[in-house]
């Protein structure tokens, strides 16, 4: 036991205090998110939308997600990470308070779009600011304790989310999450600053860099193949799968919480050994990808069978090694493959993969459940996972191939 708690503790060391402070701001932040995990639930117990236009609003909750991780690279790499993570959470907050207020279907699928927008603008400034703010051998471990960080608000949000709605209603969390992203943002700019070395600065370093160099990464789009058919299925995780554990196994949505709080719990308590342990033992990358797409595929297939409630514990359990590997690997794959100057654009692609997942993943999902029910889009849902493995062991090879 001492060994371990002392193993735990190693995986915390040299990291910088500014990815501390990210982390704390993005637990601040998740734990007040408290709208997306039930959002499917809102829309259909609430508003009284059908599963079609359920998966209408979450193609322009995707739609919005792309266009908010495009324009956030590219501000990223034009004014800096700092002041688009800045104006993201504060205009992200406002439009959670406001998003309450949107009643009718085009009213919601317009207020989700811009929202999305806002937000995601949020995600490759984040990438770039962990590549600032940390070095080369302790960029997973950033990567890995700011996804402890969000996933503990993850976890804590759900969970009282899930109570809160039983007892008081839906509408508050929407205030709730808007105002925790103002927190959020007040907590950044007090604790981190600015850096001083600005992108105009970094781009005269690199005046030859040729700016469509990510677009001619054969490796990199097969990464972002990759990213986009792991998030088809991990995604069902707050579209589908709450919808499945409420309609079939009657669970209300506190017991949903405490099910998905589970996830959080083995990632908060194992993620970061586990990385500082792989990082140790010096496996390729892409490894890690591999073994996190066949994780993802057995998640599901095991989720077929849905005579046994226990089902769902193994289901979830999988899925989060999955999440634990996929995730940082993925992105630690991105942040190697950013060249210096256009890290930005690089982040932009990464993001613009899940948010593409976010469009398809559950329209497809929806209108497969509709048709013929949930066990089939189980089965759907694992061959994105197998996809994405088979991709990855070409990648791997790839990869291999251009060091030797």
């Amino acid at each position: 036991m001492k060994k371990l708690y002392f193993n735990y503790v190693e995986s915390f060391k040299d990291l910088s205090k500014e990815i501390w402070y990210l982390s704390l701001i993005s637990l601040v932040n998740r734990a007040g998110t408290m709208v997306i995990p039930f959002l499917s639930l809102y829309l259909k117990k609430d508003l009284g939308f059908s599963n079609n236009e359920i998966s209408w609003i979450f193609v322009f909750f995707g739609i919005g997600s792309v266009i908010g991780s495009w324009l956030g690279g590219k501000l990223t790499d034009i004014i800096g990470f700092y002041k688009v993570m800045i104006l993201s959470l504060f205009l992200t907050g406002l439009n959670f308070i406001v998003l309450q207020y949107m009643a009718s279907f085009w009213g919601f699928c317009i207020g989700i779009l811009v929202t999305m927008s806002i937000a995601d603008s949020f995600r490759p400034a984040v990438f770039v600011a962990i590549k600032a703010y940390s070095t080369s051998d302790n960029q997973t471990r950033s990567v890995g304790l700011l996804r402890l960080a969000i996933n503990a608000g993850m976890g804590i949000g759900p969970t009282l989310a899930g109570l809160i709605i039983v007892l008081k209603g839906y509408n508050i969390i929407f205030w709730i999450d808007g105002i925790t992203c103002i927190i959020a943002i007040l907590l950044f700019s007090y604790l981190v600053k600015d850096p001083k070395i600005k992108p105009s600065e970094t781009r005269e370093l690199h005046q030859n860099l040729d700016k469509n160099v990510v677009y001619k990464d054969t490796s990199f789009w097969i990464h972002s193949i990759i990213c986009f058919l792991f998030g088809m299925a991990f995604f069902q995780l707050f579209t589908t799968i709450p919808l499945y554990y409420n309609e079939v196994f009657h669970l209300n949505e506190f017991k949903i919480g405490v099910i998905l709080f589970l996830n959080v719990v083995i990632i908060v308590v194992f993620e970061m050994p586990l990385i500082n342990y792989l990082e140790k033992q010096l496996i390729p990358v892409t490894k890690h990808i591999i073994m996190s797409c066949l994780l993802l595929t057995l998640s599901f297939l095991v989720m077929y069978q849905n005579f046994w409630i226990g089902i769902l514990i193994i289901s979830i359990i999988l899925m989060t090694l999955s999440e634990m590997l996929g995730f940082p690997y993925t992105n630690k794959f991105a942040l190697s493959r950013a060249k210096e100057g256009l890290e930005g654009s690089y982040m932009a692609m990464y993001a613009m993969s899940f948010s593409l997942a976010h469009i398809f993943s559950p329209k497809i999902g929806f209108s497969i459940i509709d048709l013929y029910g949930y066990q089939v889009n189980w089965l759907v849902t694992a061959g994105y996972g197998l996809l994405g493995f088979i991709l990855s062991y070409w990648l791997f090879n790839r990869v291999k191939k251009e060091k030797s």
